[in-house]
Parts: structure tokens; C-alpha cells; sequence
């Protein structure tokens, strides 16, 4: 590969476009006797292109690149040894192993770049895995107050519980929040564990099977007495809450010198001060329903492009007609069936130009699956509401939503790819046209991204009001399509829209049973998985309901990618024969929001 050139003035940068390009067609020879350049240098002159399409290394800067290139006593031995770069490995695209690259720490991250959920455990808990003992897990009060069946959520091992847990328990216990809702049902777990036990039996620990959760076999042991063992070091204020926890976890190591005690909070600075002081601390684990996001289910698989050669060798086909709507069933045979899921969506696009194939699975039993092809919602024929599907993903979701025999419908996708604007669309296209629901009720949770502005007046539906401007801004861009009526029939059909849409508040929920209505939950991603469970099962005769969110705006505490109630339901849920998910991925708002969702 060939020098750049070299620059006429002193600390002159060279643009990325100066530099000569690599003559592929010259005979390996000639390119072998040009001097070798460093391994920076070669990172710096080659193609971006040939990187994989996802990568986690970060880009070297032309500017910076041309620098090192460029200067002529560069060797390969300092600049690998420089604080600036270091080696990662990446995949290389052919999968035959992995090559160390180096990476400029200075430079910026990927367009694209997503923040790791790290499930580290301790050293002193993976060597009790290794070894097979069970461990002493001593909880943090925000443990209780995050999940109240943590106590029965750590398998074989014991359980500890300071006094100061208790203290704040009992602290956060009033209110009507989720937090001391949360508090009070510890404490009343609490209370059935230690009824009908001895005074002297609660030092020896209390089977946490006790009250039939067969799961958990280890026992639960109280702080019984004051601890006066080591203390912890000076500076540290004794009559903070968290000390206290840190010193219990001290005098435990001491008391039990060959058992593993680790701390479990949710709290990331006590986990960091428990590690600068040489204790064990863990996040507490067991509300992740995946431990990386990327595995969470998306609802969509693309076929290998022999897919029909493999599998189509008995291969049955036939057409049904429902509700007007007609449709070709396929019934397949061949190992690929064992990995779809029912209702998942499968495609194949031929590269020869062949037309593509969609389909739904209906039906699975082992290796064979009835593949249903779907209605295309991309043709103005088929438009739902004025509304049309812009890409295959829309298409996909649009089939699910307009599907009577779904009645659960989960969409994720990032902002702008149209998950408001679809779920209002067919729900308006199928409580006014074909009267399949009687309204539309509209819910999300209230959690702001900046300050709280405070109280706001007015009726429940007028308090909702603000937090719905993403449903009027959708009703305003489905208004503008019925253009046949003019200011007037707009107006008429502005109020009757309004009319069959119900906005009301999750506060009010408990109890309520909703009957043939068409419940849109919109920013599902910041419910708990025990809210979730809360509005799902509302659910009457004829009732569909729709989870709409971004599992990457999560603005609740303590809740993240992999804990949150949206991704919770769409892997429970995935499989059964009356429920779908879709994950959006491309966006249809505007080209300035896909470039700002891309480079933000």
C-alpha cells in the first residue's frame, strides 16, 4: 500500500480525499516491496466500507489519521503502546475468528452506539458457583420496595435482612404510591414467615418455603443482636442507613469466615462503595427478563434464500375467504419450522427480482407450520383510515392490528416509525367503519422527561391532556385525509372522532373491566411488569389492546431494558395463538428525524 503524500508545511493535516488509493490490480510483488506502514496507519488508509455493517469499534478521525500516516518515524511499537489507543476484538465479517484492532479512546462513538446491560456478579459469588456452596445474599430496602417477592427469588441460597432494612421499611410503608404499596406487602410477608415461629428458631433462620414457594429452599435470618465485630473504617457517618448495611456485611464476613456473604442493592453508588471497601455487592438480577435486549423478541425472521427447495418438497397450498378477504395457506414440512414461533412473521426476498413472499405462521406441529400470506396495507386499495404502509415492517403491523382474532398487539420501534399513528388508524378504521369495537380508550404513564410542572386543573380527562399531544397530533394528520368534505365535514368528523375517544389516567384502572373497546397503552415501556399485568388483564369480552413504547426512553427509576413491562409481555406472550409483536425499525416521519435519530 502506498505512503501518503508528504506535507508541505510543517503540522499540516491532509485531507482524507489526499490520499492514494491502494492499486488492487498490481501483482502482490510490487505491493509487498513498498515500505509497510503501521498498524494505525493501515486502519487509517483502508476502506471504511470493508468493516462489518454493526461494529463496536470507534472510527479514527481522516484528520488524526492522516497525522500518524503521514509522519515518516512512525513505527508500529509506540503508537500501540500510546495511552490514546488501545486493542478490541472484532468479528470479522467471515466469522472465522477475531482480529485486534486499535481504537482511538478520543474518538467518537458510533452513530448508533447502545449502552451494554453488564450482569456482573462478584468475585466471591462466582467462586461459590464454581465451587457449589450456597451463598448469604444480605438485602438492600430497595430490593423489597423494586420487586416484594425478591425474598423468594435466590433459589438454595439464605437470605439476610438487617435491622436498618426493616427501619426503612417501615419509613417508606405510608402513602399511596408503588413504592409503599410495595413496602407494605414485604412487611405483611414478613409477618406470615415469622408467625407461629419460636422466639429462639428465628436466630437458626426461617424456611423461606414456608408459605409454598417450593422455588426458594434457602431460609431467612434476621439481625438478631447488635453487631460488635470490626467496624468500618473512619470517616464514614456512622448514623447513615447504607453505613450500617455495609457494616452488618463486615461483621457477617468475620462471624462466618467460610460462607460467601454478598450485598444485593439497586442502588449503584452503596454497590460502589461496598467494592472500595472489599465487599461483595451485586445488582439484583432476577427482574430481567433477558440479560441483553438484543435478544428480546422482534416478531419478524427472514427465510434462507433455498427455503423453498428444503422444505417445499410435500408441500400443500390452498385459498380461504374471510371477511371478504381472501388468502393462500401453505403447509410446509422441513427442520426450519422447529425455530418459528405462531403469529410470527416470515419474508423472503429473492435478489434475482423475483416478487417477495410474506406470511404469517398460523400453525405449528413440530416440523410442519401453516404459513397464511398476508394482505398488503402498502396498496391504496387497502388503505386503513387513509393510512398505507410505507415499509415491509408497517405492512407486518398493520395485518396484526386489523386482525379480530388478535387480541394483543406489542409494538417497539424507535421514534418516528409509526406506531401511534397505526394503532390509532386501524382503531379508528374499526370502531367507525366496520363497528367491530364501541370506542377507543387511550392511556400511558405520567412520567416526565424534565422537570414536573405541578398539579394541573380540570376532570381526569383534562389532566390527561397534555401527556396525549402525541394522539392529537396523529388525529390531526388522519383529519387532513378526508379532504372530500371540506371545512365543515372536517369539523363533523373531527367531534365524532372525539367522541368515540376515551382518554383516561393508569391511577384509576384497578377494578375496571373493559368490554368490546380498543385500549391503546402508549410509553408501555415505563410500566412495571406488575402495572403491565394490571391493565392486561382489564381485558373483557371483545376487547383488543395494544403496548406501544421504545424500550430505549425509559424514564422510570430503577427500570431498564431488560426489566422494563414492555419487554416483560412481549416474551411471555410470544408464541400464543391470539397475540402478535412487531418491532418497527425504520422511520417514516421525516428525513430530519431519521437523520437526528441516527446521529444524536
Amino acid at each position: 500500500m502506498p505512503l501518503p503524500k508528504i506535507p508541505t508545511k510543517p503540522a499540516t493535516l491532509l485531507l482524507a480525499e489526499d490520499y492514494p488509493k491502494a492499486d488492487r490490480s498490481k501483482p502482490a510483488a510490487v505491493q509487498a516491496a513498498k515500505p509497510k506502514l503501521s498498524a494505525v496507519a493501515e486502519i487509517a488508509a483502508e476502506p471504511v466500507a470493508k468493516a462489518p455493517a454493526k461494529t463496536t469499534r470507534a472510527k479514527v478521525p481522516a484528520k488524526q489519521a492522516a497525522l500518524v500516516a503521514a509522519s515518516p518515524q512512525a513505527t508500529p511499537a509506540p503508537l500501540l503502546s500510546s495511552p490514546l489507543v488501545m486493542e478490541t476484538p472484532v468479528a470479522k465479517p467471515s466469522g472465522r475468528g477475531k482480529e485486534k484492532q486499535p481504537v482511538d479512546l478520543e474518538a467518537p462513538h458510533p452513530a448508533k452506539h447502545k449502552a451494554v446491560e453488564m450482569t456482573v456478579k462478584s468475585s466471591t459469588s462466582r467462586n461459590a458457583d464454581q465451587t457449589g456452596k450456597t451463598k448469604m445474599f444480605v438485602l438492600d430496602t430497595n430490593v423489597l420496595m423494586h420487586d416484594p417477592s425478591s425474598l423468594f427469588r435466590f433459589e438454595e441460597h439464605d437470605v439476610y435482612l438487617p435491622m436498618m432494612t426493616l427501619e426503612e421499611l417501615d419509613d417508606h410503608k405510608k402513602g399511596m404510591s408503588e413504592v409503599a404499596r410495595n413496602a407494605r406487602q414485604v412487611s405483611r410477608t414478613l409477618d406470615a414467615l415469622v408467625g407461629s415461629i419460636d422466639d429462639g428458631a428465628i436466630e437458626n433462620g426461617i424456611p423461606l418455603a414456608k408459605l409454598g414457594n417450593k422455588d426458594a429452599k434457602g431460609r431467612l435470618f434476621f439481625q438478631t443482636r447488635l453487631q460488635n465485630g470490626p467496624t468500618l473504617p473512619e470517616g464514614l457517618p456512622v448514623g447513615k442507613a447504607d453505613n450500617q448495611i455495609l457494616g452488618v456485611v463486615r461483621n457477617l464476613e468475620a462471624e462466618q469466615p467460610g460462607r460467601a456473604i454478598v450485598l444485593v442493592s439497586k442502588d449503584i453508588n452503596m454497590r460502589i462503595k461496598a467494592r472500595a471497601l472489599g465487599l461483595p455487592a451485586e445488582d439484583y438480577f432476577n427482574d430481567h427478563v433477558l440479560e441483553d435486549s438484543d435478544l428480546l423478541y422482534s416478531g419478524i425472521v427472514q427465510l434462507p434464500d433455498d427455503f423453498w427447495n428444503k422444505n417445499g418438497k410435500d408441500m400443500e397450498s390452498w385459498q380461504e375467504n374471510k371477511n371478504g378477504v381472501s388468502s393462500t395457506f401453505y403447509r410446509v414440512t422441513g427442520p426450519t419450522m422447529l425455530t418459528l414461533l405462531v403469529n410470527q412473521f416470515v419474508y423472503l426476498e429473492p435478489k434475482n427480482g423475483e416478487a417477495p413472499f410474506y406470511g404469517q405462521v398460523k400453525q405449528l406441529n413440530g416440523k410442519t407450520a401453516v404459513i397464511q400470506t398476508l394482505r398488503d396495507f402498502s396498496h391504496n386499495k387497502n388503505n386503513v383510515w387513509g393510512v398505507t404502509a410505507r415499509n415491509r415492517e408497517q405492512n407486518f403491523a398493520l395485518n396484526l392490528l386489523m386482525n379480530p382474532e388478535c387480541d394483543f398487539v406489542t409494538l417497539l420501534g424507535q421514534a418516528g416509525t409509526g406506531k401511534t399513528l397505526l394503532a390509532l388508524a386501524a382503531g379508528l378504521a374499526q370502531v367507525l367503519e366496520t363497528k367491530l369495537y364501541n370506542e377507543i380508550i387511550v392511556t400511558r404513564v405520567t412520567v416526565p422527561v424534565g422537570e414536573d410542572i405541578g398539579f394541573l386543573p380540570g376532570t381526569e380527562e383534562e389532566k390527561m391532556g397534555p401527556w396525549m399531544g402525541a394522539f392529537d397530533d396523529n388525529l390531526e394528520v388522519l383529519n387532513k385525509s378526508d379532504s372530500d368534505g371540506g371545512e365543515w365535514g372536517r369539523a363533523a368528523t373531527q367531534d365524532l372522532i372525539r367522541s368515540r375517544i376515551k382518554i383516561k389516567s393508569l391511577n384509576f384502572m384497578r377494578g375496571r373491566t373493559f368490554v368490546n373497546k380498543f385500549l391503546i397503552i402508549d410509553e408501555a415501556q415505563n410500566l412495571t411488569p406488575k402495572q403491565i399485568k394490571t391493565l392486561v388483564t382489564r381485558a373483557g369480552p371483545g376487547t383488543k389492546i395494544l403496548c406501544l413504547g421504545n424500550i430505549a426512553q425509559i424514564d422510570t427509576p430503577y427500570l431498564t431494558e431488560g426489566s422494563s413491562g414492555l419487554t416483560y409481555v412481549v416474551d411471555r406472550f410470544k408464541g400464543w395463538s391470539h397475540s402478535g409483536h412487531v418491532t418497527l425499525a425504520r422511520g417514516e416521519r421525516s428525513r430530519l428525524a431519521d437523520h437526528a435519530s441516527e446521529v444524536l
